[in-house]
């Protein structure tokens, strides 16, 4: 009786400790974040207010992958991928631009809007994939930079 009573008792102190390890979905997505950090990509969690035209809302904060845009580029844009393959502007105006195309076309389908101002590159992608994602958004990043 006294040997349950001992481990009843150790096991409601140690239950706490279960709740502060990390689930797999958090340990791949620090693994995700801690590959893109090697890779050269810059990540944060922005917050969005995304449009209410989109089928399925996007969370936010949402993971941002950016990246500085070269000297004396000046355009500026948004698209948002509403299904895949399918990239619309704050106007619903589907894109027709054959080198953005050409770049959006190669992302995945997890990717929820691709941006760029005078001075950054974003991408906000649901992190879902692997390695390999995190090389094809490097690559869209370097290519629209």
């Amino acid at each position: 009786m006294t040997v349950w009573l001992v481990v009843s008792i150790l096991a409601l102190i140690l239950s706490p400790l279960a709740w502060l390890r990390p689930s797999r979905k958090q340990s791949r997505q620090m693994d995700l974040r801690l590959a893109a950090r090697r890779a050269g990509l810059a990540m944060q969690l922005a917050p969005q207010a995304w449009p209410h035209w989109l089928d399925k809302q996007p969370p936010s904060p949402c993971p941002q992958y950016h990246c500085a845009r070269r000297a004396g580029r000046t355009d500026t844009w948004s698209y948002w991928q509403v299904s895949p393959g399918v990239w619309w502007n704050q106007w619903r105006e589907v894109c027709t631009e054959p080198g953005l195309l050409a770049v959006f076309n190669g992302l995945p389908e997890s990717v929820y809007k691709v941006e760029a101002d005078a001075q950054m590159l974003a991408i906000y992608w649901g992190e879902r994939g692997d390695e390999a994602v995190l090389d094809t958004l490097k690559q869209a990043l370097k290519t629209l930079a």
